[in-house]
């Protein structure tokens, strides 16, 4: 079991309680300064004075003002005066980039969204994917894959085609989908099922069907949704709620018997 041993606080430095509260004056209003809440050892003669905020919008946090002394010596110096928040003090979330912000959701028409300078997704396009190469010389292949016209800069890395596989399979267009689980078969069987070329071809394929939620996108070969091309025209008005329904001719006449054989028309 580890032990963490509590700093004794500078006898000098924790009485010093009335030199911080008046360098905090000097930078301060008074109103925004509270009562004394706690003296900190630092170091050897160094130690923090905490006082509350009354300052307002700043609830729950603490000034900090931190004093010193040198050895030998009763005279304190300040040497630093900050607003710091405590507990359940209200503060900004933490920061997030932009890169990890923004999503596909956000993008506009004309907006950019740059890859990383070093990205492990992408790789010289004549490599395929096969060799990891340092920067210095992943540019110089490029340029000469450019000048020459050997196709595509750069291409899917094995990594780049892994994260993309994991993503599509545990995503909507994967085997766990609830439309996927409910459906009558899977899309390996489906007419409406374009064939991808390249490693992904193992596991996807594009849906061509209109009628289909998945339309255009790549699905895993064993999703599924209700418009697979083996559901004909009479199971779809078998299915409940899909029956038939009470129509209401208002264009004929209709002829009605009554108890008395008379006929009635209306």
């Amino acid at each position: 079991m580890t032990t963490t041993k509590t700093r004794k606080v500078d006898a000098v430095l924790a009485a010093a309680t009335n030199v911080a509260r008046s360098a905090l004056a000097d930078s301060v209003a008074d109103s925004d300064v509270g009562h004394h809440l706690a003296v900190v050892a630092e170091a050897d003669r160094l130690a923090t004075h905490y006082f509350a905020s009354e300052q307002p919008g700043y609830r729950g946090w603490r000034w900090a003002v931190t004093v010193t002394r040198a050895p030998r010596q009763k005279v304190v110096t300040v040497n630093e005066i900050t607003l710091l928040p405590g507990e359940g003090a209200l503060v900004a979330p933490d920061w997030i980039p932009w890169r990890d912000r923004v999503s596909k959701h956000d993008l506009r028409p004309g907006d950019l969204h740059p890859r990383p300078v070093e990205d492990p997704r992408l790789v010289p396009g004549f490599l395929v994917g096969d060799e990891a190469l340092d920067e210095a010389t992943a540019r110089e292949q490029r340029d000469v894959a450019g000048e020459v016209g050997l196709g595509r800069e750069l291409v899917l890395s094995i990594d780049g085609r892994d994260a993309a596989a994991e993503r599509w399979y545990a995503g909507d267009a994967g085997p766990d989908a609830p439309i996927a689980k409910a459906a009558p078969a899977r899309c390996a069987s489906c007419g409406f099922l374009v064939r991808m070329g390249g490693a992904l071809s193992q596991a996807f394929g594009v849906c061509a069907n209109a009628f289909s939620p998945s339309d255009g996108h790549a699905v895993s070969l064993d999703h599924g949704c209700g418009a697979h091309s083996d559901v004909a025209e009479d199971q779809s008005r078998e299915q409940a709620g899909v029956g038939a329904r009470r129509l209401l001719d208002t264009m004929a006449w209709d002829t009605v018997v009554d108890t008395d054989l008379e006929v009635i028309a209306r």
